[in-house]
C-alpha cells in the first residue's frame, strides 16, 4: 500500500516531499556510479602513465600504441554486448528522455561505462561528461523502474541523476542544474527544478568527500579587466562564434564522410590518427584539465600554443566523429581555453599583463560552450561557478552573446547535439499536447469509483444506469483464455426498439503511463475510455488467467476536461 500511495503522489506534476526525497536518492545513486567511473579511468592512467594526464613523461613509442590498445578493449566489450547496442552519449540520452521517459538499455550502459573508461584512459581527446550523462541517467532510471514509478516521475528522476552526475564529475552543482534544464530536458518547471537542485547538491557533496572541495578548473581565476578591454571582447566573442561553427561543421563532416565505414574500421582509424600525433606531440593527447593547468604554468610560446590548438581540434573532431566513446563538452572546453589564450596574444604585445591569461582562457571556454551547444545560460553559469566571482558576469555575457549570435545567425550553426540527433535519425521533439500530457501520470486523473459487472445482460446494465446515470459502469466479459472490458453509458440518440446503451471496448494502460498515452489511445475516436491496471508485484492482486488488477478508468470526457484545465 505504501508503494501505491507513493506512485499516486508522484503522478501529479507538483513539488512534493516524496519527489524531493527520491531526487536525493537518485542523486546519491548516480553520483556514486560516476565516482566509480572517474576513479576507474584515473586508476588505469596511474598504472600506465604514473599519474593522470602524464603523457609527456612516457616513451613516445609507447604512447603511439596506447590509443590502439584502448580501442581493442572497447571493441571486445562491444562484441560481448552486441554492436547494435553501441549508441550512447548525450544525444542518445536526449532522444530517450523525449521518447522513452529516460529508459536506457542495459547493454548500451555497459558499453558506455567500459568504453568511456578505456577511451579516457587511452588518451583520446574526448570529455568525460558524455559517459557521465549516460551512466547517471541509466542509474537513476533503473532505480525508478525497479519500484515501477510513474513514467512522468521517471523523466524527472533521470534529470536528477544527470545533474548529480555532472556535479560529481566537475564539482559544479549550479551549472549542472542549468545544463539539465537547458540542454537535456529543455524545459523549466518548478516541480522539476527543485528535485534536480537537491540531486545536484548530493552529487557535489559526494564528489567533495572523495576528491576534495576544489574543482579541476580552480586555476581559471578571474581578474578584473580594464573597461577598454570590454570592446576587445566583442571581437573575442566573434572569433569564438566562428570557431564553434567550424568545430561543429568539421565534426559533422567527419561523421558524414565515414558513415558507411564499418564501426571497427572507424575506431581503428581514430586510434591510428591519435597514436601518430601522440608520437610527435604527447601534450596533444587527452582532454584532462590538469594538463592545461600545467601548460599555463610553463608559459608556452605562441607557436607551441597554435600547434597544440590545431592538433587538439583535429583529434577531438576525429575521435568524436569516428565514434570513440566520450563526450564533446570536455574537448570543447579545452579547445575554448586554448583559443582564449591565443586571442589574448595581440593584447600582450600591446602591454597587457600576462596575469589575465586565466581570465581569457575562462572567457574562451564560455564562448565555445555557448556557441557549440547553443546553451548560453549553461555556459554563463559554468564560468560563474568555476571562477567563484560575480565580476565575470559582464565580460562573460558579452563574449557569450556575441559568440552565440555569430554562430547561429552568421554561420547558420545549430546545437551539435541536435545535428547529431538529425544525423542518427533519432526523434527528439514531440507535439505540444504530448509535452503537456507527459507531465501527469494516469493515477492522478483516473476515476477509481466504478460499478463493475461481469457478463451482465444489457437489461441489468440499463436498469442500473437509469438510477445511477452519472456512475462509471464497467462491463467485464470472460472468455476461455482471455477477458475484455467495456465502458457502458446511456445512449441519448433515442433509437427505437433498442436499449439506449452505448458500449465501447476499452484498451488497458499500465499505472505507470501518463496522460499522453491516454490521448494517443482515445484521440482518434474522441469517445470511449481506457482502463488502468496495476501490474504484478508484491503490492498487487492478480485476477485469474494472469490478468492484472483494474484500479481505475479514464474517459474521453475526463481527458478533455483535463486538457481544458491545462490551457487555462
Amino acid at each position: 500500500m505504501f508503494l501505491q500511495a507513493l506512485r499516486r503522489e508522484l503522478s501529479y506534476p507538483r513539488t512534493s516531499i516524496q519527489l524531493c526525497l527520491l531526487g536525493i536518492v537518485a542523486g546519491v545513486c548516480a553520483a556514486s556510479l560516476i565516482i566509480v567511473f572517474r576513479l576507474s579511468f584515473e586508476y588505469i592512467q596511474l598504472l600506465l602513465l604514473g599519474g593522470v594526464a602524464e603523457y609527456d613523461n612516457i616513451d613516445p613509442l609507447y604512447l603511439a600504441f596506447l590509443p590502439a590498445a584502448a580501442i581493442l578493449c572497447v571493441l571486445v566489450i562491444a562484441k560481448l554486448t552486441g554492436f547494435k547496442h553501441y549508441r550512447m552519449g548525450i544525444p542518445f540520452v536526449i532522444h530517450r528522455i523525449k521518447t522513452r521517459y529516460g529508459h536506457m538499455p542495459i547493454r548500451t550502459t555497459i558499453n558506455q561505462f567500459f568504453g568511456g573508461v578505456f577511451s579516457l584512459a587511452g588518451g583520446f581527446v574526448v570529455g568525460k561528461e558524455g559517459p557521465t550523462v549516460h551512466l547517471a541517467a541509466a542509474g537513476s532510471h533503473f532505480l525508478g523502474q525497479y519500484f515501477r514509478l510513474p513514467f512522468n516521475s521517471l523523466r524527472i528522476l533521470t534529470g536528477c541523476g544527470i545533474a548529480a552526475g555532472i556535479a560529481a564529475a566537475f564539482n559544479t552543482p549550479f551549472a549542472a542544474v542549468i545544463f539539465v534544464m537547458e540542454v537535456v530536458l529543455r524545459q523549466y518547471r518548478v516541480h522539476i527544478f527543485v528535485p534536480v537542485m537537491l540531486s545536484a547538491a548530493c552529487g557535489s557533496i559526494l564528489t567533495r568527500l572523495v576528491f576534495g572541495n576544489e574543482n579541476e578548473l580552480t586555476f581559471l581565476s578571474f581578474q578584473n579587466l580594464e573597461p577598454i578591454l570590454l570592446l576587445y571582447l566583442v571581437f573575442f566573442g566573434f572569433c569564438s562564434g566562428l570557431l564553434a561553427a567550424l568545430f561543429n561543421k568539421q565534426l559533422m563532416l567527419v561523421m558524414t564522410t565515414f558513415r558507411r565505414v564499418n564501426m571497427v574500421m572507424r575506431l581503428l582509424l581514430a586510434a591510428t590518427i591519435t597514436g601518430a600525433v601522440a608520437y610527435f606531440m604527447p601534450q596533444a593527447l587527452g582532454a584532462e584539465f590538469i594538463a592545461i593547468e600545467k601548460l599555463f604554468l610553463s608559459e608556452p610560446s605562441l607557436t607551441f600554443l597554435l600547434s597544440l590548438f590545431v592538433l587538439k581540434f583535429i583529434l577531438a573532431t576525429t575521435a568524436i566523429g569516428l565514434g570513440v566513446p566520450g563526450g564533446i563538452i570536455g574537448a570543447v572546453m579545452i579547445i575554448g581555453m586554448l583559443a582564449g589564450v591565443i586571442l589574448l596574444q595581440p593584447l600582450l604585445l600591446l602591454g597587457t599583463e600576462s596575469t589575465v591569461t586565466p581570465t581569457f582562457a575562462l572567457l574562451g571556454l564560455a564562448g565555445m560552450l555557448a556557441a557549440v551547444l547553443h546553451a548560453p545560460m549553461a555556459a554563463l553559469s559554468a564560468v560563474m561557478e568555476l571562477s567563484a566571482s560575480s565580476q565575470v558576469i559582464l565580460p562573460a555575457i558579452i563574449v557569450i552573446v556575441v559568440a552565440y549570435v555569430t554562430s547561429k545567425q552568421l554561420c547558420n550553426n545549430r546545437s551539435i547535439f541536435i545535428q547529431q540527433l538529425d544525423f542518427q535519425q533519432l526523434p527528439y521533439t514531440t507535439s505540444s499536447i504530448r509535452d503537456v500530457l507527459q507531465e501527469t501520470g494516469v493515477m492522478a486523473i483516473m476515476q477509481t469509483e466504478m460499478k463493475h459487472f461481469v457478463d451482465a445482460p444489457k437489461k441489468a446494465l440499463y436498469q442500473y444506469l437509469q438510477t445511477h446515470p452519472h456512475d462509471i459502469v464497467l462491463q467485464e466479459k470472460v472468455f476461455e483464455l482471455d477477458r475484455q472490458y467495456f465502458i457502458v453509458s446511456l445512449d441519448v440518440s433515442l433509437q427505437e426498439d433498442t436499449l439506449p446503451l452505448t458500449i465501447h471496448e476499452m484498451e488497458g494502460l499500465s499505472d505507470q503511463s501518463t496522460m499522453a498515452e491516454v490521448y494517443e489511445t482515445l484521440h482518434k475516436q474522441r469517445q470511449g475510455a481506457v482502463y488502468i491496471y496495476q501490474e504484478l508485484d508484491y503490492d498487487a492482486h492478480v485476477y485469474e488467467h494472469g490478468k492484472p488488477k483494474v484500479i481505475g478508468v479514464i474517459t474521453w470526457n475526463m481527458l478533455h476536461t483535463y486538457l481544458l484545465r491545462q490551457q487555462h
